[in-house]
């Protein structure tokens, strides 16, 4: 059963038990997260917004529908690519399973590629969405080329298709198409799922021990990101019946359930198509957005230069645009600067897709899987998910802020750490035999067979600390793109989180030439530097936009 309230979202898990709340003193406003099972069908009045609590808001069905539909579809993106590194770097017959024998640095410069794509695309397919189809055509049609892309990787993964040639082939046309469906996806998906909870005046609302209070819209996307953040996590384990079905069958098996899972996304968009509310497109804004930013650069980076009245008292010109459009483009512009700047969160994030991979091959596996290993963060995610959402809960009902940019500056330095051990553990690889600072390259590894006697379960604090780092990240990149973008720029700001993530791919290809045996400690130390400068750099370029809000 899909949640319709905050009551099924606790069964989510991703909400504490808020049953010993107490009762609310309306002289005190406060903040709850106890469940709502009736709304008074009427706006708050201008005492009750005084008084009364604020709370997560009831949610519409088609939320939730679009929330499972997007988890449906990262279920397909983790299928396929959580192979991809075995697929592309080992030959077949070893004991990795792989098929094109590129090797590791050709590999994981290939798969930052094909990331670097899928996050370059969506800029583009979202200019289409917000100026001419709307974001449900937009994603209805990206769905079509994932489609195909899933249907070339089986085929040519068979073993008669890669026996014949067909492998790197038939990777490149699918890695193609797969980058234009996941980055029409993901440039449309968040906004089109907010797009079902329309802004409204603040509801009066009851919950189940009889409390009144007001629904508050800020709280209610934070909290649906969440639970569509844990979801995603959840489909993250896709990775696992993925490699597994890799390591028994085959990868074509892999590329099946990927098929599959995508059909259920695409199932679920066309089955509630009469009940989603579609944004019109609302024309092509982009020449006035251009033309407020040429005025506000040519009067020294002041967006005040290019509002209405400015213009009429000191220039006598009417500009085709009101006062409120040029505040939206400015509030876009804040967003899209910070997002911009989270690439470099990207850098260190990415790596385990690759490089935590091969790592793990290095390592005692035990019989499981390397690349199953990359499954450890969503299994981290969904256990940190509850937590992540009972502090802040906590924080807000004790009035201790903690605004974007400061999650986002914690989020770095949980990176850091998460690095820096990752580079203690490369260096506990490389003091330890058979082959020392040559994993898998020296005669005493049987040709690759016998990794250093390390065990891989070492990398599990690493996978947890980048878990809590990505929770307090990037949910809070979907929720500043989507509350700071103009009302016609929705699916543009949210493709800007995903430009940044494609500045992250193409820093991690430029350095990927490093990443490899015995360099690697001073890889991930340099990494874990990076982090550390980032939090200095957003400290000193962002933390206003905090006090701002603060204010």
């Amino acid at each position: 059963m899909i949640p319709t309230d905050l009551e099924k979202g606790k069964t989510l898990g991703v909400l504490p038990d808020s049953s010993d709340t107490t009762q609310n003193n309306e002289d005190e406003p406060q903040t709850h997260d106890t469940p709502v099972v009736e709304t008074q069908d009427r706006d708050a009045t201008e005492q009750e917004l005084g008084n009364l609590s604020r709370g997560i808001d009831s949610i519409p069905f088609a939320v939730w529908i679009v929330v499972v539909a997007g988890a449906a579809e990262r279920i397909t993106f983790y299928a396929v690519t959580g192979p991809w590194q075995n697929y592309m770097q080992h030959p077949p017959g070893e004991t990795l399973p792989g098929a094109l024998g590129l090797g590791q640095a050709r590999a994981t410069t290939i798969f930052n590629a094909f990331v670097f794509l899928s996050y370059l695309i969506p800029m583009p397919v979202a200019i289409i969405a917000d100026t001419k189809l709307g974001r449900y055509r937009t994603i209805g049609a990206g769905l079509l080329f994932y489609m195909l892309g899933l249907i070339v990787m089986f085929v040519t993964s068979l073993p008669y298709s890669l026996r014949h040639g067909a492998g790197i082939p038939g990777l490149a046309v699918s890695m193609i198409c797969i980058a234009i469906g996941v980055g029409s996806v993901k440039a449309n998906i968040a906004a089109f799922m907010l797009d079902q909870y329309p802004e409204t005046a603040p509801k009066l609302l009851t919950r189940k021990n009889g409390d009144r209070f007001v629904g508050d819209r800020d709280m209610t996307i934070q909290y649906v990101y969440n639970v569509y953040y844990w979801l995603v996590n959840i489909a993250g384990l896709s990775s696992i019946p993925s490699t597994y079905l890799e390591k028994i069958y085959g990868f074509w098996a892999a590329y099946l359930l990927a098929w599959c899972s995508l059909g259920l996304c695409a199932g679920l968009l066309l089955f509630y198509r009469k009940r989603f509310i579609r944004v019109a497109p609302q024309g092509n804004i982009l020449p006035n957005a251009a033309k407020v930013l040429t005025v506000a650069v040519k009067n020294g980076f002041r967006m005040q230069a290019a509002s209405p009245s400015y213009q009429r008292e000191y220039n006598g010109v009417n500009v085709p645009w009101d006062e409120n459009f040029v505040a939206e483009i400015q509030r876009g512009l804040v967003a899209s600067q910070v997002i911009l700047a989270f690439s470099l969160f990207e850098l260190g994030y990415s790596q385990i897709q690759n490089n935590l991979v091969s790592q793990a091959g290095q390592m005692r596996l035990d019989r499981v899987p390397n690349d199953a290993f990359q499954t450890l963060n969503p299994i981290a995610c969904i256990i940190l998910g509850p937590l992540v959402q009972s502090l802040y809960g906590w924080l807000k009902k004790r009035n201790i802020p903690f605004r974007p940019i400061a999650r986002v500056m914690t989020a770095f330095l949980l990176m850091a750490i998460a690095m820096g051990y990752a580079s203690g553990v490369q260096d506990l690889v490389y003091n330890t035999g058979p082959c020392y600072d040559r994993p898998l390259a020296c005669p005493e590894s049987d040709n690759g067979r016998v990794p250093n006697n390390v065990s891989v379960w070492l990398q599990t604090p690493m996978h947890f600390i980048m878990a809590f780092s990505e929770f307090l990240a990037i949910v809070t990149m979907m929720e500043y793109a989507y509350s700071k973008a103009p009302a016609g720029m929705k699916s543009i700001v949210q493709a800007f989180s995903q430009l940044s993530n494609a500045l992250g791919r193409a820093l991690g290809m430029a350095i990927s030439p490093l990443a490899k045996d015995p360099h690697l400690v001073a890889y991930y130390a340099s990494l874990a530097g990076v982090m550390v400068l980032s939090i200095m750099l957003f400290r000193f370029f962002f933390k206003r936009y905090d006090d701002i809000d603060d204010a």
